[in-house]
């Protein structure tokens, strides 16, 4: 009799692996639904989602500020202006106050701090602003990292980086802070424990998006101005490239990094790299301009904007096909996906952040 209880115990366990729980909710399988439109004095050209709580937006040279948001009640809890006194922080030649132009922010690991890039710096001595069109012989101006501290909202350093920065991220095991430089052509990598540049890599044109493997020993950086995916390693900082593909902008990995994948902006497209197999993995085409895009914390969709076409898509990576498209606002240019939440955030660079269910 006890056998046969024992028996019967078992079944029901194994039985209870074998489906899923109620709760369990595959992103693919889920709609998109607004929930909330943030307004104010804002102008977004990214937003990112810290994942602990947070979204912060961040608002170039037109609002002069980073934005921090509650990701559960969409509450604003802090604008941080630009404005930072250089000398304070060992430039003694910069006098002044200046601003600076929030492009993109990343969280380092630890949740203390969100890093941002400034397409330029404002004051007295700065007055060769960059382009979008640009090369290291146009000799702009090179322009600085913020480092926001997140218990008191305030900038507490400051990182000299190249000629228009871009996109930033801190590697997993927090080692290292990586900042694409447009105008410069390079990757900067810098070091936390010394607040250090430690090498200068060389890209090519236009570099621009950056994802970090989960052992921080790889770098992928997207080279627009051509067709590559470099890949850098990040213990002795030898490279090779991925051929992914015309005009490559963001990159994001799978949760278990097998897979790439990245936005084709001038084709409009979002294509899928194997990393295992080294192979390409097809593409799909999302609308006109598909900028920036981001992933759900299970890797079963991306949600991608197409800044020309007023849009954002979601794609289910099995079989990248686009499963729901929506018309969300002029010019959305920034995307995020919250974890806790799971929600999407978009930054709409007219002046507004769409917040998206996905239920």
């Amino acid at each position: 009799m006890r056998r046969n209880f024992q028996l019967f115990i078992l079944i029901i366990s194994l039985c209870a692996l074998a489906i899923p729980a109620q709760s369990e909710v595959v992103s693919s399988d889920t709609k998109m639904t607004l929930v909330k439109t943030i307004t104010g004095t804002i102008s977004p050209k990214s937003v990112r989602s810290s994942g602990t709580g947070l979204v912060s937006a961040h608002n170039m040279m037109y609002k002069h500020s980073v934005t921090i948001y509650n990701s559960q009640t969409f509450e604003l809890i802090k604008t941080v202006p630009d404005s930072v006194q250089l000398s304070k922080y060992g430039y003694s030649k910069y006098t002044s106050l200046f601003k600076g132009a929030p492009v993109e922010g990343a969280y380092s690991p630890d949740g203390k701090y969100l890093y941002v890039t400034n397409y330029a710096m404002y004051g007295k001595g700065y007055n060769r602003e960059g382009h979008d069109t640009c090369s290291p012989a146009s000799h702009f101006d090179t322009s600085f990292l913020y480092r926001i501290e997140l218990s008191t909202y305030t900038i507490d350093a400051v990182y000299p980086v190249g000629s228009v920065p871009k996109v930033v991220e801190v590697t997993p095991d927090n080692k290292y802070i990586l900042v694409s430089n447009w105008c410069s052509y390079d990757l900067k990598v810098i070091s936390v424990a010394t607040q250090k540049t430690v090498k200068s890599i060389n890209i090519g044109r236009y570099p621009r998006g950056i994802a970090v493997s989960n052992d921080s020993k790889t770098a992928y950086v997207a080279e627009m101005g051509g067709s590559k995916i470099h890949v850098v390693n990040l213990e002795d900082f030898s490279m090779s490239y991925i051929p992914i593909g015309v005009t490559p902008r963001a990159i994001v990995l799978s949760p278990d990094n097998s897979k790439l994948y990245v936005t084709l902006n001038l084709s409009g497209k979002v294509a899928s790299w194997d990393l295992v197999n080294k192979k390409s993995l097809g593409t799909v085409t999302t609308g006109k301009a598909a900028r920036s895009l981001a992933i759900s914390s299970d890797g079963t969709a991306l949600f991608v904007v197409n800044f020309t076409s007023d849009t954002v898509s979601k794609v289910r990576t099995k079989d990248m096909k686009v499963l729901q498209t929506i018309k969300v606002c002029n010019d959305p240019i920034g995307i995020t996906y919250d974890s806790p939440t799971s929600r999407t955030w978009v930054a709409c660079y007219g002046g507004s952040i769409k917040v998206f269910d996905n239920k």
